[in-house]
C-alpha cells in the first residue's frame, strides 16, 4: 500500500482522539455502563471497523480490504479470549464494580502502547528477514496447543512471575481507599488492591501481543492495516466486558475455535516463510515452491470457525431450555447496583 503521509497523520490523530475521550469519560464518569448502554457502543465501534473496511475496499481494492477485515475479526476473536483473563484478574483481586471500568480501560491502553510496539518491531524484522514467519508461525501453533490444553477451563486469575515478584516486593494495603493506586497505612505508604489489579492486567498484556501480533501478521504485512486492524478491535474492549463478562462464563468451545484459527495462520505463516525462504542449510537458501494460501480463503475459514462456535452453542442453549435473551437478562438484573454495593468504591 502507498499511501501519503496525511492519511498516517489523520489516522492516527483520529484514533487517538478515540482513546483520549474514552479515557476521559471512564474518569470522570467511573461507573459500571449498564447491558443497554454497553450493547450500544460495542455496536458503534464494531459498525465503525465495518465502514472503515468497506472506505477500504473502495479506495484501496479489495484485496487490502479482505486483508483489514480479516485481521480484525481474528483480533476481535482473540479480544474476547483475552476478555475472559481479565474478568479472573477482577474477580480474583475483587474490584469493585465503580473501579472495574478504570482497570479495564488502563489495561486497554497499555494493550494499544504495547501491540504498537510490537507491530513496528515486528514490521521491520518481516521486511528483512522472511525467517521471521517461521518463528511466529511456531509461536502461534504452540498457542494453539494451549489453547487446547487448557482452553478457559481456568478459575484463578493467571500468576504470572512480575505479579509474584510484585507481591513479595509490595506492601498491599487491605482495601481500596476510594480508588487510590497509592495509601498510607500506620504512616507507611502501602499500594492498594488497585493498583495490583493493573499491574496484572499489564502484565498479561504482554503475553497478548506476543499471540496477536503473529495472528494478524499471518493475514497482511502491510503496517497500516495491522495497526489500524488491531486498534479498532481493541476499541470498545471496555464496554464489551460489561456486555459480555456474565456471558463468557457460559459460551463454551471459544478455545477449541481459537485454537483451529490460530494453528491454521500458523501454518500459512510457516508456508510463507518457507516459500521466501533465506535459511542457507534448507533447500541451499532456495525459495521453496508451495501453494499459496489466498487471504479469501483465510478470512473464510476463520469466519467459519466463529460462526460454528456460535451456532454450537446456541444448539446447546436450546437443548437446555434456554435463549441468549434470557442470558443477557439475567446478567443484566446482576450486573445493576444494589444500594449496598452501589458505594462500595468509595468506602
Amino acid at each position: 500500500m502507498e499511501l501519503p503521509a496525511w492519511v498516517w497523520a489523520l489516522t492516527v490523530a483520529v484514533l487517538t482522539a478515540v482513546v483520549i475521550l474514552d479515557l476521559t469519560l471512564a474518569v470522570k464518569n467511573p461507573h459500571r455502563p449498564s447491558m443497554r448502554e454497553a450493547a450500544i457502543w460495542s455496536g458503534v465501534y464494531i459498525a465503525s471497523a465495518f465502514v472503515f473496511a468497506g472506505v477500504m475496499f473502495v479506495t484501496q481494492g479489495s484485496a487490502f480490504g479482505a486483508q483489514f477485515l480479516g485481521g480484525f475479526l481474528i483480533e476481535k476473536a482473540l479480544s474476547v479470549d483475552n476478555l475472559f483473563v481479565f474478568l479472573l484478574i477482577i474477580q480474583a483481586f475483587r474490584v469493585p464494580d465503580k473501579l472495574q471500568s478504570r482497570v479495564l480501560l488502563v489495561g486497554i491502553v497499555l494493550s494499544i502502547v504495547l501491540r504498537s510496539v510490537f507491530i513496528g518491531l515486528g514490521s521491520v524484522l518481516v521486511e528483512r528477514f522472511s525467517w521471521v514467519f517461521l518463528i511466529f508461525g511456531a509461536i502461534l501453533i504452540w498457542t494453539a496447543w494451549g489453547q487446547l490444553k487448557g482452553g478457559n477451563d481456568e478459575e484463578t486469575a493467571p500468576d504470572t512471575r512480575f505479579m509474584r515478584w510484585a507481591k513479595s516486593r509490595l506492601r498491599v494495603a487491605p482495601d481500596y481507599d476510594k480508588g487510590r493506586l497509592l495509601t498510607r497505612v500506620d504512616g507507611q505508604r502501602y499500594v492498594t488492591p488497585l493498583m495490583l489489579a493493573m499491574l496484572a492486567i499489564g502484565s498479561t498484556d504482554i503475553l497478548f501481543a506476543l499471540d496477536s501480533i503473529p495472528a494478524i501478521f499471518g493475514l497482511t504485512q502491510e503496517p497500516y492495516l495491522v495497526w489500524t486492524a488491531t486498534l479498532f478491535a481493541l476499541f470498545g474492549l471496555r464496554q464489551l466486558y460489561f456486555l459480555l463478562a456474565g456471558l463468557l462464563r457460559h459460551l463454551r468451545f471459544l478455545s477449541l475455535g481459537l485454537a483451529a484459527i490460530l494453528g491454521w495462520i500458523g501454518i500459512k505463516l510457516i508456508i510463507n516463510g518457507l516459500a521466501a525462504n533465506q535459511l542457507p542449510f534448507l533447500n541451499g537458501g532456495e525459495p521453496l515452491h508451495l501453494p499459496h494460501v489466498p487471504i479469501w480463503l483465510s478470512l473464510g475459514f476463520i469466519a467459519a470457525v466463529l460462526t460454528a462456535v456460535v451456532v454450537a452453542n446456541w444448539i446447546i442453549l436450546r437443548r437446555e431450555g434456554r435463549t441468549w435473551a434470557e442470558l443477557f437478562a439475567v446478567e443484566s438484573r446482576e450486573s445493576t447496583p444494589t444500594p449496598e454495593t452501589a458505594d462500595v468504591g468509595k468506602r
